[in-house]
């Protein structure tokens, strides 16, 4: 069969909008190649590996590694809590209760709310409560406005199809509350919470506008290139970009690996 004429169009649009979202990212892995005496911009002056091993060399300007560190326990720790509270939210609105509309909307409100004034309000709350601004306490907070939204939202829509009549069935065997939430209702969910992990970390990861005035005296990762952009003038800049981004898919495939292995598991049947 002939495709029909809006294929073309169609099909044109696609690689033009694959070309401006990854054209700049293999831009900078290209020239994040380029030999001792390369440049930022093109064409390429030799190509080798120098400026990758520069990055693990003392930095003239910032502390590359240890925002690193910072970023990947903010992570973590917002991952973990995201998990945590969605998974209780979605279970508590199971039932109706009263309030349950305004409590629901005032979840998801902060999505609306631009991230710089959510920084910026965290960030004078804590001034006012005498409290030191840190990327463990208040940026904790403000990336938690970003991502429990999220998380909330996929587990609303995960509940929403939860057939009940699996925690039926394993009370009739005799299972206790916490028994039937252990053994039958978190496995069913669980390729769910690993897409709610994934958001999580990799949303948290990369955050800068609601990090930017929470951090405190010491930067997460997106600060530190932010930084960089205005005093390193060497392609050690776009090797940095090279790993973070290596790194971040490397984050996703291990997800999408163990969301694989989860529902595997969950089709064979059980002996």
């Amino acid at each position: 069969m002939r495709r029909p004429w809006t294929f073309w169009p169609l099909a044109a649009f696609f690689v033009l909008f694959v070309a401006f979202l990854y054209g700049p990212t293999l831009t900078i892995g290209i020239l994040s190649f380029q030999g001792p005496q390369g440049g930022l911009t093109f064409p390429l002056n030799g190509v080798s590996f120098h400026w990758f091993g520069e990055l693990f060399q003392q930095q003239a300007v910032g502390d590359i590694w240890g925002s690193f560190r910072r970023s990947f326990a903010l992570g973590s720790l917002v991952m973990l809590i995201t998990v945590v509270v969605s998974v209780m939210a979605g279970l508590a609105f199971r039932k109706r209760f009263a309030g349950a509309g305004i409590v629901f909307y005032l979840g998801i409100a902060s999505l609306i709310v631009p991230s710089i004034l959510v920084s910026l309000g965290v960030g004078i709350l804590f001034n006012v409560a005498g409290i030191d601004v840190h990327w463990m306490t208040s940026g904790l907070g403000a990336q938690l406005t970003w991502t429990l939204p999220f998380g909330l939202l996929i587990m609303f829509a995960v509940f929403n199809r939860f057939d009940p009549a699996f925690e039926e069935a394993a009370r009739d065997l005799g299972a206790s509350r916490w028994q039937t939430l252990r053994h039958v209702v978190l496995p069913i969910i669980a390729p769910s919470l690993l897409g709610v992990a994934l958001f999580g970390f990799t949303l948290s990861y990369d955050e800068f506008a609601r990090t930017l005035l929470t951090a405190g005296s010491y930067n997460t990762l997106p600060l530190e290139i932010y930084g960089m952009t205005t005093n390193v003038t060497t392609p050690v800049l776009y090797a940095l970009g090279t790993l973070t981004t290596v790194f971040s898919f490397t984050v996703i495939a291990v997800a999408a690996i163990a969301m694989r292995v989860s529902l595997k598991r969950r089709s064979q049947p059980s002996r």
